[in-house]
């Protein structure tokens, strides 16, 4: 019988082992090409060689998305909580002019602009691209308000994970992700996702989870009201939530997700940290553990969170 602390540690670790297991086949758009390369296969996950038609790096990295959400644990226990100046801070120096994302072939890249790809370091997503231009222009609000990809279902992990339980959380979740995404749809989208999490966290498997938000996503007098709570629950049946509630166990749930392609690391990453929730550290795959370059320091990093409220 795990422990709300134990799933608290195991829903982080969760996330970045997933994001980690779903990079090389990352972005993959074309669903034909895909099925070409894994065709049957079961083992998935930590691919290689990389087929990421955007970017190369080794197996066992993470994502643009991972990274975001590794940046913002270790804020997190090394600020007691958020602080979100410290985490502009630090997001600004991972991703920076001086760090492994500057490329000027990712830099001049847009859909219509002919591009020599992939590139051979990660890849600057388009709403780090806005946050760094905000944060050198000295704007105080420093997230895209034009971003709405779903990848703020990862980054709200780490802080649905240390303040699961309290009033606070999703006020607190917000708070981070408008860091870089200051966007109504993307931050909605994170917090029904943060409420299904908590849910796992608080309760471990439990089969009503689906109704238990629905219904405060309705209720007039839930915490954090957004505008957009209505039409998020009208798609949770459907969407990458929905795949955190119906996976079997953690491999069985990445995979399900990386096999439909697109942005399978962001969706992964979610149900990474819901199937661990559920099932534990032991439910994530030694394999995927000894695979997932930073394990060993994510995995210290979360018992370090778990901590900070003891």
């Amino acid at each position: 019988m795990t422990t709300v602390s134990d799933r608290r540690v195991a829903s982080v670790v969760g996330a970045l082992v997933a994001d980690a297991g779903a990079q090389p086949l990352h972005w993959l758009y074309n669903e034909e090409k895909l099925k070409g390369i894994i065709g049957d296969k079961e083992e998935i996950e930590f691919w290689e060689p990389s087929h990421n038609p955007f970017y190369r790096i080794p197996a066992g990295s993470h994502t643009c998305y991972g990274d975001q959400a590794y940046v913002i644990l270790k804020s997190l226990v090394a600020n007691k909580g958020v602080d979100c100046e410290a985490l502009k801070k630090s997001t600004y120096e991972w991703f920076g002019p001086q760090s492994a994302y500057e490329d000027p072939e990712n830099a001049r890249y847009t859909v219509d602009v002919k591009r020599t790809l992939p590139i051979s370091r990660p890849w600057r997503h388009a709403s780090i691209k806005h946050f760094l231009a905000n944060m050198e222009q000295g704007k105080e609000d420093t997230g895209s308000e034009a971003d709405d990809q779903i990848d703020s279902v990862l980054r709200m992990v780490p802080v649905c994970a240390l303040y699961a339980g309290r009033p606070e959380m999703l006020d607190r979740v917000e708070d981070v992700l408008r860091v870089t995404q200051n966007s109504d749809m993307a931050v909605s989208i994170a917090l029904a996702a943060a409420r299904i999490l908590e849910q796992f966290i608080l309760h471990g498997q439990t089969k009503d989870v689906l109704e238990r938000v629905l219904a405060d996503l309705s209720n007039n007098q839930r915490q954090n009201p957004q505008e957009l709570d209505r039409a998020v629950a009208g798609y949770l049946r459907q969407s990458a939530l929905h795949g955190a509630l119906t996976a079997t166990d953690f491999a069985q749930g990445v995979r399900a997700t990386m096999r439909v392609g697109g942005c399978n690391a962001s969706r992964g990453g979610f149900i990474g940290a819901c199937t661990a929730a559920q099932f534990g550290l032991e439910g994530i795959p030694e394999s995927w553990r000894q695979r997932t370059n930073t394990y060993p320091e994510i995995l210290t990093l979360a018992r370090q969170l778990c901590d900070i409220f003891p």
